[in-house]
């Protein structure tokens, strides 16, 4: 038996009614659920510090208030990064991948990013890798 490849992301057209810019909401390649992945980044490290799912209003609000908002997929609601923990992320730039299909939120980031507690979601998570040559 083969394996089947991983489904490419559906293009989910944007609502009918999205607050976006219609040239952003054009190129947002959506998942089936109308979401996009949101790689969060400390704007003056580089640091990766987390994902997060955004729709169309998710992704308006962080653009126009100056803070990230995420759309929750076990909660199915909209939630402000800091509001219950202090964590605040500061919105520095938003930008879209070549392909529409996710978007680099570069952010300062007030506190831990990780509902855990840890700078970063990927803080102590390493995994066992065989890595390449230096190059």
């Amino acid at each position: 038996m083969s394996e089947q490849p991983a489904p490419a992301p559906v293009s989910v057209p944007a609502p009918v009614a999205s607050p976006l810019p219609p040239g952003v909401a054009a190129a947002l390649k959506r998942d089936s659920a109308g979401l996009v992945a949101a790689v969060v980044q400390q704007f003056d490290t580089n640091e990766v510090l987390m994902l997060g799912w955004m729709d169309d209003e998710a992704l308006h609000r962080t653009m126009t208030t100056g803070r990230v908002t995420f759309y929750s997929r076990s909660r199915q609601e909209y939630w402000r990064k800091g509001d219950t923990s202090g964590h605040v992320q500061w919105v520095k730039s938003v930008a879209m991948d070549c392909d529409g299909d996710a978007l680099l939120v570069r952010v300062d980031q007030v506190g831990a990013a990780c509902h855990t507690g840890t700078r970063t979601c990927f803080d102590g998570r390493a995994l066992d890798v065989r890595t390449g040559p230096a190059s």
